[in-house]
């Protein structure tokens, strides 16, 4: 349970005002009375005075004023939950977080430059899903396929070389798992976007992409890094990573390997520079897929309950409005009922 307007609670405080009146008012009238005489008496010579009646019409009264105070502050129950309908792609993207992603050939490095990239695609996503694969030696599900695009924002920036301890680019790997990635929904464009420097490719890429193509997906290659290739910084200091012998490791970029896996993917290929182009060329591809119905159970905002307390409000200041103030000379026979 929630309220929507919690501001107007501050209305509640006439309540202990107004309360402290009426005791006070109560007081000086029963002091005034024993003045006059005989209390007892007084009430014998007013025969059409009621005295709870006064008292009844003021509680009546107090209560719907709370009631009303209840309702503006708009009280809201549960949630709805919604199933909607809207023209939508669904896209996974597998990120290669391998070591050789660190180095700086394109600022600030591969890995932060395929994170900003993502985070843009994201930014532009409306009615559509995406998924999350992150990979090296191996590969797992980062992210389910969604619609929560804050959520998938927010598990991007999480995203680092040491995710994975195996080393290695297992592109097929990332390819067949995001096949599984994919809802079953039938007609709607899937995309598996991957981006990677293709560095100690493990093999079984053109053949995983071919699978997909198949079961109609279309797989799209970024491929990011530059074809001089460039040191892989070494954590904690101001090094480079060497290899056993001590000589610099430099990373390249295996562009005809990510061209072949775009071709067999039914896709395209994209180079990634320091440029904005490859943004713009990925966008266009994606604008090409066939949007269809996408299906998605949604949380609404809270349901509003203050109609009941509104009505209450009202009928009880329908009857503080029929009582009257006297005895009526209908019940004047009822003690009870007329006190």
């Amino acid at each position: 349970m929630k309220f929507a307007s919690p501001e107007y609670f501050y209305l509640l405080i006439a309540v202990p005002v107004l309360l402290a009146v009426y005791i006070y008012s109560n007081y000086r009238r029963n002091r005034n009375l024993r003045l006059y005489g005989d209390v007892n008496l007084l009430k014998s010579l007013m025969p059409d005075v009621s005295v709870y009646r006064p008292g009844l019409k003021f509680w009546l009264s107090l209560a719907a004023l709370v009631l009303i105070v209840i309702t503006l502050a708009r009280p809201q129950f549960g949630s709805k939950k919604e199933t909607v309908t809207r023209q939508g792609i669904e896209v996974v993207i597998a990120l290669d977080i391998s070591n050789s992603m660190m180095a700086e050939d394109i600022a600030p490095n591969r890995l932060e430059k395929a994170k900003k990239i993502i985070s843009r695609l994201i930014d532009k996503f409306e009615n559509d899903k995406v998924g999350l694969i992150v990979f090296a030696g191996d590969a797992f599900v980062q992210l389910p396929i969604t619609n929560d695009f804050i959520s998938a924002k927010m598990f991007l920036e999480t995203i680092s070389p040491a995710l994975i301890s195996r080393q290695g680019t297992d592109i097929g790997g990332a390819i067949s798992l995001a096949m599984k990635s994919f809802t079953s929904t039938e007609g709607v464009g899937k995309a598996i976007v991957l981006i990677t420097d293709g560095e100690n490719h493990e093999g079984g890429a053109e053949e995983a992409a071919k699978m997909a193509t198949e079961k109609g997906m279309n797989v799209y290659v970024m491929g990011i890094g530059s074809l001089e290739g460039a040191p892989i910084p070494a954590d904690g200091s101001n090094d480079y990573r060497r290899d056993k012998e001590g000589n610099v490791v430099v990373t390249k970029l295996n562009e005809e390997m990510a061209q072949s896996v775009a071709q067999a993917g039914n896709g395209a290929y994209i180079r990634v520079d320091n440029t904005n182009t490859a943004e713009k060329l990925l966008d266009k591809e994606i604008d090409k897929l066939a949007k269809a119905d996408v299906t998605t159970e949604v949380y609404t905002e809270f349901n509003e309950q203050f109609e009941f307390i509104a009505w209450l409000a009202f009928i009880l200041l329908v009857i503080e409005a029929l009582i009257l103030t006297g005895k009526s000379r209908f019940t004047r026979g009822f003690k009870l009922f007329d006190k």
